[in-house]
C-alpha cells in the first residue's frame, strides 16, 4: 500500500493533500461512516468535519462504502477498490480501505434473505469470533489500513468509536504495537447491551473481550448518561467522559430558507420504530381525532421507518379515517431529510424513557415543536414493561428534562391528553398559518461543542507514554 503523496490514485474522490502544522493528530477507526447513511457515521463525521478548528488533524480509517440499494443491503455490498481510497481535504484525511463482502453476506446478495439461514449464520458466526483472534473478515482491512498508516506517520493518539466493537481490539492493537494512547468511544454499551437477542453465552463472551480489550484504553468516552453509569460497573476506575451526540450546526443553515405547511397541518416522525414504542396507540389516537373533528386537515409523514409494512396494516385495518392522512417516505440523505423535516409543522418523538437517543437533538436543530408521546399513558407503559430494557434501574429521564430545559415541546401524558394538545395545535394554526416553537438554548447541543470538548480530551492525552510492544 502507498500513503500520502506516493499514492498514486485515480479517484474522483481525491482532493490535493492540506497541510496541517503545529496540530497534533488522532487516528478515528470508524466502521460507520458517509456516505453510508446511519445514525452512527453522523458522530465520527462531526469529528472529522470540525476537529480541525481546535487544533486536531483528523485521520479518519473507514470502509469504502456505495448507496448502491438504498437499504440495509448497502451493509455488506462490496467497495469500489481493491485497494485504500485515499481523500484529503481542509478537514483532514479519509483512508477508506477495500470492502468485500465475505461468503455469507455474498450468499445473501445473491440469493436473497430466506435462502440458506443457518449457513449463512454459521458462517458469519465464524467470523465475529475469529476476528478477535487475528485480523480476519470483512472488517479487518480496516485493521491493516490503519497499521500501515501508522506504519509511515506519527499520531498523538487513537480513539476507536463502536459498534462495531471489534475495532477496539484493533485500537487496543495498534496502541500496544506503536507506543500510542487510545480512546474507546461507545455509541452503544457492549457486552452490558440492552438487547434481547443476545443470549446468555453472547453475553460471557462479549463481556470476556470487553475487559480484555477496554482494560488498555487510556480514556473512555459515551453518548448517554445511562451508558456511562452501565460501563462504569466495568470499569470503576477508568476516566470516563460523557461526549453526547449532537445536531450537525450546519444544518441550521441548511434550512434556514425552509417555511412550515400552511395549509395542511403536519406532523412528522423520523426514523426507528421499536416494539416498546407505541405506535399503534398513536395511530388510533390521530384516527380518533380525525373521526371528531373530520374538518380539520391535517398529515403524518413518516421518513425512512423500519415499520412501512406493520403502520400500513394498521392504518388499512383499524384507522379508516387516516386513509388519505398518513404518507410514508423512504430514507434520505441527512441534509435533504432535515429540509423535509422543517416544512412540517410538529415532530413526533417516542418516550426512550431512561434513554436519551439521538432523534431529539435532530428534532432541535430543526425548531419545530415537538411531541413527545407518551409521559405516563397506560398502554405505552403496557408495552413498557412487556418490550424495554429490563436490565436498567434508574429513574433518570433526559429527553423529558432537554425538552423542559429548552422549551422546545410538550410531554404528551396519555392520548386523552393528546386530543387537547391536537385541538390546541390546530386552533394556533389556523389563527397564525403556523406552529410556533419558541426553543431555547439548543446551542449546547450542537455536536460541534461536544468536538471541542473531544479536542481538549485529546491534547491531555498527547502526553501520555505508552510503551510500544516489541
Amino acid at each position: 500500500m502507498l500513503y500520502g503523496s506516493e499514492r498514486k490514485l485515480k479517484s474522483s474522490h481525491y482532493v490535493p493533500k492540506i497541510d496541517f502544522p503545529n496540530l497534533k493528530k488522532l487516528l478515528i477507526l470508524a466502521y460507520d461512516f458517509p456516505p453510508y447513511v446511519s445514525v452512527g457515521g453522523l458522530r465520527p463525521y462531526n469529528w472529522f468535519k470540525y476537529l480541525n478548528e481546535f487544533g486536531i488533524e483528523p485521520v479518519v480509517v473507514t470502509r469504502q462504502w456505495g448507496n448502491e440499494h438504498g437499504n440495509h443491503l448497502d451493509y455488506i455490498s462490496a467497495g469500489w477498490s481493491g485497494e485504500v481510497v485515499i481523500e484529503e481535504s481542509e478537514c483532514g484525511t479519509i483512508l477508506r480501505s477495500p470492502y468485500r463482502p465475505n461468503m455469507s453476506n455474498r450468499i445473501l446478495l445473491n440469493y436473497g434473505e430466506r435462502k440458506y439461514r443457518l449457513l449463512r449464520k454459521a458462517i458469519s458466526g465464524f467470523y465475529e469470533m475469529a476476528q478477535y483472534i487475528y485480523p480476519t473478515g470483512p472488517k479487518s482491512a480496516v485493521y491493516r489500513a490503519a497499521r500501515e498508516y501508522l506504519k509511515h506517520h506519527k499520531v498523538d493518539a487513537i480513539i476507536a468509536t463502536g459498534d462495531p466493537f471489534v475495532l477496539f481490539s484493533y485500537a487496543s492493537k495498534l496502541s500496544m504495537e506503536f507506543g500510542i494512547p487510545w480512546i474507546a468511544d461507545y455509541r452503544d454499551p457492549w457486552s452490558q447491551s440492552f438487547s434481547s437477542k443476545k443470549n446468555f453465552i453472547q453475553r460471557k463472551i462479549d463481556w470476556l473481550l470487553e475487559l480484555k480489550h477496554v482494560k488498555s484504553a487510556n480514556l473512555i468516552t459515551t453518548v448517554d448518561e445511562l451508558f456511562k453509569l452501565k460501563i462504569s460497573e466495568l470499569f470503576p476506575n477508568k476516566q470516563i467522559e460523557l461526549l453526547p451526540n449532537g445536531f450537525d450546526p450546519g444544518i441550521q443553515s441548511e434550512i434556514a430558507g425552509c417555511i412550515q405547511h400552511k395549509n395542511v397541518l403536519s406532523f412528522a416522525f423520523v426514523g426507528t420504530v421499536y416494539n416498546w414504542h407505541p405506535i399503534e396507540h398513536l395511530l388510533s389516537s390521530f384516527n380518533t381525532f380525525s373521526r371528531n373533528k373530520p374538518q380539520i386537515p391535517f398529515q403524518l409523514n413518516f421518513y425512512g421507518i423500519n415499520a412501512e409494512e406493520l403502520i400500513t396494516n394498521w392504518v388499512q385495518t383499524n384507522c379508516p379515517y387516516l386513509q388519505d392522512k398518513v404518507s410514508i417516505k423512504s430514507r434520505l440523505p441527512n441534509q435533504e431529510l432535515a429540509k423535509e423535516m422543517s416544512t412540517n409543522n410538529v415532530l413526533l418523538l417516542f418516550n426512550y424513557y431512561e434513554f436519551t437517543g439521538t432523534k431529539i437533538y435532530d428534532y432541535l436543530a430543526v425548531k419545530r415543536k415537538i411531541l413527545l408521546c407518551f409521559g405516563n399513558d397506560p398502554e405505552a407503559l403496557q408495552l413498557k414493561k412487556q418490550f424495554y430494557f429490563k436490565s436498567i434501574e434508574t429513574s433518570i429521564q433526559p429527553q423529558i428534562d432537554i425538552l423542559k430545559t429548552t422549551n422546545s415541546g410538550i410531554v404528551v401524558k396519555d392520548a386523552v391528553h393528546l386530543q387537547e394538545v391536537l385541538s390546541e395545535l390546530w386552533d394556533e394554526f389556523s389563527s397564525t398559518g403556523q406552529v410556533a416553537c419558541h426553543s431555547v438554548g439548543v446551542e449546547k447541543y450542537s455536536r460541534k461543542v461536544q468536538v471541542e470538548r473531544l479536542a481538549e480530551l485529546v491534547k491531555g492525552l498527547a502526553s501520555v507514554n505508552v510503551s510500544p510492544t516489541e
